[in-house]
């Protein structure tokens, strides 16, 4: 923060202000746009793009931003971005194309939609920076690999969990220690949760019932913690991670004492999550260890404990307000918040929420249907389990029951998705690698 800060002063002061194009204008989107209007000298918000385009103009308007200009060319944007205009349109494309934009900002929860977006981004040589876990998760290691032949970053942001556990997990790999478990909090965990249960909360907060769902019912901690896996090479420790609840007003010190030791300092660390922590509710934590026996004295010190975890912890993370954080890093530095490492580690599955029947059409993310699972990449590509992140719009050959995960020969696949392409592109170019991992996992099981 302290360079970040600097640098973008620096660009204020020069007249050259980091020129962000954000796509989608919902509940965080609007918290953004206000954040970068008022609070982020050296960058604007200089278009944003939506399928309704009055919600588009409303994020301006609610960031204090009242003239705004709605355009259909890549030329009208261009022009508007050169005299200092804002611009509003729901063609996502041209704020791709346009000359003049630094970064993307993609923050619509849409699957095919925002693969489409990111690959549109990377090909015209921009950062892409995705508040969409469930495109990261999906086929991010992928797109990493387009935006790294392309030359730009490919990031999720800071701000949102994964990326204040990766900030955190650097932070302990530079003072080192060996971290063992990238931890989330959760304050509910119920995979039967759907729309209508959630609708009260939903409504209290002007948010999408679906999307509080897919919290409650645990695919969004999936996906945040699969994302998190990806960049660290970390795996689960079993389908669906571990998840213990704490005790009642646990602190999340106690930690230390609800996974098993062995399953963290064995192979390359764990992700998982911890339930109904009551400091601090909305944080994220790493477990740690230290084998020198020297900085284990002075660790126990500096209140650390005894060891052998040792727990490090940021007690809140604060969405929109530091996403800007990221695209700085990305435009700057050239540096993610959280972005795949080399291959993917960790998947999310798509489990039956409800009995499933042949010939029904699968619904979306955090609706009545399915729910999400991680579960280690090679095991995914050896049982041919379907993503959830591609789960939606399939339709079912046979009847699944409750609680049972699916595979791609349950479903059709709907024809022309851009996310199955990917998908498959995907699993081809890290073949190799997940049949490596797959190796080492089965001679460690019998070891």
């Amino acid at each position: 923060m302290i360079i970040i800060d600097t640098a973008l002063a620096k660009r204020e002061a020069e007249g050259r202000p980091v020129r962000v194009g954000m796509v989608g204008a919902g509940f965080m989107a609007k918290g953004v746009a206000l954040q970068i209007a008022h609070h982020v000298p050296g960058m604007e918000l200089v278009a944003i793009s939506n399928r309704t385009i009055e919600r588009a103009k409303e994020a301006y308007t609610e960031a204090g931003i009242a003239e705004v200009e709605e355009v259909a060319s890549v030329t009208a944007l261009e022009e508007n971005i050169r005299n200092g205009r804002y611009s509003i349109t729901e063609d996502a494309s041209l704020l791709c194309q346009a000359e003049g934009i630094d970064a993307i900002l993609e923050v619509t929860g849409a699957v095919e939609f925002g693969t489409r977006i990111a690959l549109d981004a990377i090909n015209h040589g921009k950062h892409i920076i995705m508040m969409d876990a469930e495109v990261d998760g999906t086929v991010g290691p992928i797109l990493k690999v387009y935006a790294d032949k392309a030359g730009v970053v490919f990031t999720n942001v800071d701000g949102d969990q994964p990326g204040v556990i990766m900030n955190l997990y650097r932070y302990v790999k530079s003072i080192g220690m060996k971290p063992v478990l990238c931890g989330n909090i959760k304050g509910l965990h119920d995979p039967y949760r759907n729309p209508t249960t959630q609708e009260g909360f939903a409504k209290r907060w002007g948010q999408n019932p679906a999307m509080v769902t897919s919290f409650a019912d645990g695919t969004k901690i999936s996906f945040e913690q699969a994302i998190v896996a990806n960049g660290t090479g970390m795996r689960v420790a079993k389908r669906g991670m571990m998840g213990p609840y704490a005790p009642q007003g646990a602190n999340i010190r106690e930690s230390v004492n609800l996974f098993p030791l062995e399953e963290l300092t064995e192979g390359p660390g764990i992700v998982d999550y911890v339930v109904g922590i009551a400091e601090p509710a909305g944080g994220v934590f790493v477990l740690a260890t230290q084998d020198n026996a020297r900085q284990q004295h002075y660790l126990n010190y500096y209140k650390m404990g005894e060891g052998p975890l040792y727990c490090f912890y940021t007690p809140y993370h604060l969405c929109h307000l530091e996403v800007p954080l990221t695209i700085a890093r990305a435009v700057l530095f050239n540096d993610a918040a959280l972005t795949p490492l080399d291959r993917p580690y960790v998947d999310v599955v798509t489990a039956a929420k409800i009995d499933l029947k042949a010939g029904q059409s699968i619904d979306g993310i955090g609706h009545y249907m399915t729910y999400g699972l991680c579960e280690n990449a090679d095991v995914t590509e050896r049982e041919n389990l379907l993503p959830i992140g591609v789960a939606e719009g399939c339709v079912l050959k046979r009847d699944v029951p409750k609680d049972q995960v699916l595979t791609y020969d349950d479903v059709v696949l709907p024809e022309g998705r851009i996310v199955d392409q990917l998908r498959e592109e995907q699993r081809r170019y890290f073949a190799s690698d997940l049949a490596a991992a797959a190796q080492k996992s089965r001679k460690e099981t019998i070891v």
